[in-house]
């Protein structure tokens, strides 16, 4: 399938908007746009296990793994330092311990998904290399890998053994980890993630554009409503009353242009349960989503597509 966006020859050297307005459905096939499921599949599982990578590859999602290695160098996919929100009961030393302090064989036996409701019951943390596995000439199946406590070497060999470098997206919001790893494993897409204001954000896409986004294929843009209780949402940047996004619609349109110009896939992850955020951030340009609500998130693609279309073809009749 042809790549949609720009070739690396288009690059220009600077960060600035482009002309026009692009929207997702003139360019990206419904089926081709990925969306990523948060940590697994968002809220329909327990987060990092493989039944939850495995509901997610039967939805036509990318999922999202956490990498971190136990104490005796294998590689799982665990989110948090420590064990005390996702292993039920756990007594209090055990909770105040992390996936670096047990060996695999301790870590294989933890109930991680207890926690999220009885149905999820007796699921355990497994090797990053059985879920490799179960990707293994089956090139439909991708998989972004967030980085959180991990041996670069050790993790390239593992997806080069199975054949995933095409596969999968290495994910981290440090610039020189996502460097690092394109040069143990050029094949692989990665996605740099970005929190905070305007002001934030801009200084860092600059600073990426003066490199000509070197090591970077994907941004991933955290996006909160302007009315929220999250604490770790990022300060409210000034904007018309109607702008329904703590980043203004102006500032996320540029985004979309200029990252497109450097060949870069443009993803909003909207931190909010508001259903109505998936057709306003596609209408600024976005060209990808994350999400913790994946499947409306997909009700709400194929809406949006469905209208452009009807819109299309009313207007040319």
């Amino acid at each position: 399938m042809q790549d949609p966006r720009p070739t690396v020859a288009s690059r220009p050297v600077a960060f600035s908007a482009a002309s026009g307005v692009w929207n997702i459905t003139d360019h990206i096939p419904l089926e081709s746009v990925i969306v990523q499921g948060h940590r697994g599949v968002g809220a329909l599982a327990e987060e990092n296990t493989l039944e939850a990578f495995e509901l997610a590859w039967r939805m036509g999602l990318y999922p999202e793994a956490d990498l971190r290695m136990t104490r005796d160098g294998v590689i799982v996919p665990f989110h948090d330092h420590d064990f005390s929100r996702v292993v039920k009961d756990a007594p209090g030393p055990l909770q105040r311990m992390g996936v670096e302090h047990l060996t695999y064989a301790e870590l294989s036996q933890l109930d991680v998904g207890s926690w999220k409701g009885e149905q999820f019951k007796d699921r355990h943390v497994v090797r990053m290399a059985a879920i490799f596995e179960l990707m293994q000439s089956r090139p439909e199946r991708h998989l972004y890998m967030d980085v959180k406590q991990i041996d670069f070497r050790l993790l390239a060999a593992e997806v080069k053994q199975f054949g995933l470098e095409r596969q999968i997206v290495l994910a981290t919001s440090e610039v020189a980890q996502l460097r690092a790893w394109r040069t143990l494993v050029p094949e692989s897409e990665t996605l740099l993630w970005l929190h905070g204001n305007e002001t934030v954000v801009r200084t860092a896409l600059a600073e990426l554009a003066a490199t000509r986004f070197d090591g970077v294929t994907q941004v991933q843009l955290h996006v909160y409503a302007k009315l929220t209780d999250d604490t770790w949402a990022p300060p409210v940047d000034a904007s018309t009353a109607d702008n329904p996004f703590r980043l203004s619609n102006a500032f996320l349109r540029e985004t979309g242009d200029a990252l497109r110009a450097y060949s870069v896939l443009y993803q909003a992850f909207p931190w909010t349960d508001a259903s109505s955020v998936y057709a306003q951030l596609l209408d600024l340009g976005v060209m990808s989503l994350a999400t913790d609500h994946p499947i409306v998130a997909r009700r709400e693609l194929q809406a949006y597509y469905a209208g452009k279309v009807t819109r299309k073809s009313r207007a040319g009749g």
